[in-house]
């Protein structure tokens, strides 16, 4: 149902408690589900103010990142063209079932802050306490590592001037750009996210045309074609490599799920959410797979990314003038993207704690624009605490921030797929059918388990890849101390009852 971009009326969060009570009812009702979302919503201001193409840019943008355009190479020589090719795919699969499931959960449910949320009710509160954390600490390290990439970026530039007067720059850009409302936020990542998707769209474009010899390109006297896929066998390092990368496909791939924590903010979600989710796929597939087979094709695989981003390889090849700063300038949009969409996630994630009340209430404040201010200092204080950390502790405390990030983002994976069945299981047993649904994910149960298994599998496996065994530990210990947390959390409510106090509007 598309909602007016407006301030909704308050509501009493006593009532809204009283209904939350009641999972079953809540999540096998739709009427029901829609006045608790609109309890969400209305009482805490929040404004519906993107639409559907800032939502498809907005799950592009939280993928397509750094990782593609600088350190695509590495992957290409530790799995080949061809395993990093299937590994890439393989994992493309993965992330588009486990949005179909998504898809399903969000839009009979379109809450901001989604995850912890459809934990809690669908698995249990210490779940849901999980889930938020989790994801809170994944964009929250994402933050650190964004701002200190954007001063170095500037560097090329403007190498006289300090690294950290730049990342300050990008910190007020994009807290601005996140404070003044849901619609500068959702308009600017359209824009970031263009740069980076039309970037891509040349690279493929005349990368094919060198391939097919239309265009020159150094080092070749007649046209390149494909031959560079196959030329040292289809797994030229084995297939263990291949398996390696598919775990950093995964976590490359992370970020499309924040369509499920913008339907909250979302005009229309009941359209707009599916839409963005059935593109998704074949984007990724163009986005990611063209470019590498762009870049194997033109590039003996085991030349690619030594130094420098096969991007910029394959341009100055062609003959493209200026190819390296052109692709500091992506990159940098890139940054600057990935720093946007990360705060807002860990923004929505901190204020949706604060209204579901596992923290303080007063953290789900909102200002006359619909823009939860004090979770947004929030978030940054943490982005800016992960930045201190990759300055003085990079070796250790950042260290296992960033193994705890790493696989945070798959847990969340899981708990979406799981949720899903759990969800659909109530609404069949509570006498509704399958028809009732706004949006169905296709091929249930096979999607849904098929997301679960896949995604379990990825995040156990990891105990094989000795360079990443470190952070299955690091991320199993997080898990028992957040449930710790949780239950001492419990505990101490239990001791000391006290009435929470309703949150007000600020001025």
């Amino acid at each position: 149902m598309s909602q007016p971009d407006t301030d909704m009326a308050a509501q009493s969060p006593s009532t809204q408690n009283a209904d939350d009570d009641n999972t079953i009812e809540a999540a096998t009702e739709p009427n029901r589900i829609g006045k608790d979302h609109t309890k969400h919503a209305l009482h805490t201001n929040l404004k519906r103010g993107m639409e559907s193409r800032h939502l498809q840019m907005i799950s592009l943008g939280g993928v397509i990142g750094t990782g593609l355009f600088l350190s695509s190479g590495y992957t290409i020589q530790q799995a080949g063209p061809m395993g990093t090719i299937l590994a890439y795919a393989i994992g493309a699969v993965i992330v588009y079932l486990v949005m179909l499931t998504l898809g399903e959960l969000s839009v009979a449910m379109p809450v901001t802050g989604s995850f912890h949320v459809y934990a809690e009710k669908f698995i249990g509160p210490g779940t849901g306490f999980v889930i938020a954390i989790q994801y809170w600490l994944t964009w929250t390290v994402a933050l650190g590592s964004e701002f200190t990439a954007a001063g170095l970026l500037m560097q090329r530039w403007f190498p006289d001037t300090p690294t950290w007067a730049w990342s300050a720059a990008c910190i007020v850009l994009i807290f601005t750009l996140n404070a003044l409302s849901v619609r500068f936020f959702a308009e600017a990542e359209f824009w970031f996210a263009s740069i980076k998707v039309f970037a891509i769209c040349a690279f493929i474009a005349i990368g094919l045309l060198a391939i097919f010899g239309i265009i020159p390109m150094k080092g070749y006297t007649h046209a390149p074609m494909f031959g560079n896929l196959v030329k040292d066998g289809i797994f030229p390092n084995g297939f263990m490599p291949v398996f390696a990368t598919i775990l950093t496909v995964n976590f490359a791939f992370s970020g499309t799920e924040l369509i499920g924590v913008t339907a909250g903010e979302t005009r229309d979600p009941e359209t707009a959410v599916p839409k963005a989710i059935h593109t998704t796929l074949w984007r990724l597939v163009l986005f990611f797979i063209g470019s590498i087979v762009v870049m194997c094709a033109l590039i003996p695989w085991r030349q690619a990314g030594v130094g420098e981003s096969p991007f910029v390889l394959v341009f100055s090849s062609i003959g493209i003038p200026y190819a390296a700063d052109i692709m500091n300038f992506v990159v940098l949009t890139a940054v600057l993207s990935a720093s946007n969409s990360g705060l807002y996630a860990s923004t929505r994630m901190v204020w949706s704690m604060g209204h579901e009340g596992m923290i303080p209430h007063w953290f789900a404040k909102t200002n006359r624009h619909g823009v939860p201010v004090l979770a947004l200092c929030t978030a940054m204080a943490g982005g800016l605490l992960a930045l201190l950390s990759s300055v003085v502790a990079a070796s250790t405390v950042y260290l296992v921030l960033v193994a705890l990030s790493g696989l945070s983002a798959v847990v969340v994976w899981i708990a979406i797929a799981y949720c899903q069945i759990v969800f659909r299981k109530r609404w069949i047993a509570s006498g509704r059918t399958v028809d009732e649904l706004k949006y169905r994910t296709p091929g249930y149960p096979w999607t849904s388990w098929g997301a679960f298994i896949l995604c379990t599998a990825s995040f156990l496996l990891v105990f094989f890849d000795k360079e990443q065994r470190f952070a299955l530990g690091a991320e199993l210990a997080f898990l028992a101390l957040c449930y710790a947390a949780y239950f001492v959390q419990q505990w101490w409510r239990k001791k000391h009852p006290r009435e929470e106090d309703e949150p007000l509007q600020l001025p």
